[in-house]
This record gives structure tokens, sequence and C-alpha cells, in this order.
């Protein structure tokens, strides 16, 4: 598989003052109590770490592992769950941690899981959105950044468990990725 080429799309700077300003959004969205940050996997690992960081509030931290692309570039549009919860999110508010919102399948699966486990609330925060790819409607409260129909690699996210290492968001351009 050839590598491919990367145009840089947002640089570690852009990123980090961006999920800054969406932590202090967050602050002051949730005024008291913990607040339980799902982290999405793989994908959005790093975006959870810094996220976390940037909200001064008391959070916990869980993921859960969901499957819908394989190795390829586009959704499979089946979803499966790979890694549940370890703990209850009965009567707590909930922040899912998303490294991209694409189709709004995966989305949309997650929350009505969450939905049938009573949590006092439910709020998604994405690193990127792409809504002109839209096959089912989210609502996406918190999102980083709005990106046109391209394939991204970098900051967690990743083509067949490449490049997920980048510290930027990049577009990858390529035959791989036609």
């Amino acid at each position: 598989m050839s590598a491919g080429t990367l145009r840089l799309l947002f640089s570690a700077q852009q990123i980090q003052k961006r999920i800054h300003e969406m932590g202090a959004q967050i602050d002051k969205d949730y005024p008291d109590g913990a607040l339980h940050l799902v982290c999405i996997l793989k994908g959005a690992c790093f975006f959870l770490a810094d996220l976390a960081r940037a909200i001064e509030r008391d959070v916990v931290i869980d993921f859960m592992g969901i499957s819908s692309y394989g190795r390829g570039t586009t959704t499979s549009g089946a979803v499966k769950l790979t890694k549940d919860l370890d703990l209850a999110v009965e009567n707590v508010h909930v922040l899912l941690v998303e490294d991209i919102v694409d189709t709004g399948l995966t989305l949309n699966y997650l929350m009505n899981t969450l939905q049938q486990r009573k949590p006092r609330s439910i709020r998604v925060a994405a690193l990127l959105d792409k809504p002109e790819r839209r096959q089912r409607p989210v609502k996406v409260s918190y999102v980083g950044f709005e990106i046109p129909d391209e394939f991204v690699v970098g900051y967690g996210l990743d083509f067949a468990e490449r490049y997920r290492n980048l510290q930027d968001v990049c577009v990858l351009e390529g035959p791989q990725v036609a």
C-alpha cells in the first residue's frame, strides 16, 4: 500500500486553541457535579486527553469501542459495539467525545444505546464534523472544526491504523483514498 500524500488541514496549534475554547464552553454549560466523558475508541483518545485537561471541573472518563469502517475509507454502514462502558451512567451528565461525525450512523447508534441507560443528559463533543455526509440526523453540541467531504488523518484519525500519531489533522490524498 502506498503512503499517499498529506495536505495540512489544521495544525497542532489550531487544534489546541480550539480545544481550549471548547473546554471553557463546556465548563460554562455544566455548572455543577462531575461530568462523565465517554471516549469513542480509538480515534478520539487524543482529543479526549486534551479536552479533559481543558475542562476545569471534575470529570470521570470511560471508553466505548465502536466499529463501522474496518480498513476502508468509507463507513460500512454496519455499526457494532466492540467495547462497552465500565461505569454506570444512570442519572449523570454524559459527554460523548468523538473524533469525527460523518454519516451520523455511529453516533445515532451510540445515542440510542446510551439513552436506554437513563443518563441525566447526553451531549456530543466532536473534534471534526462533516455535515454534508449525514445519513442520520444527529446533534453535535461542541464542534472543533467543520470540514468538507475529504478523508482526514492525524490526531487520532487513521487510515488502516496508520497516521494516528500525527500532531496535525491532514487530508490524505492518493489512489488508496479515491
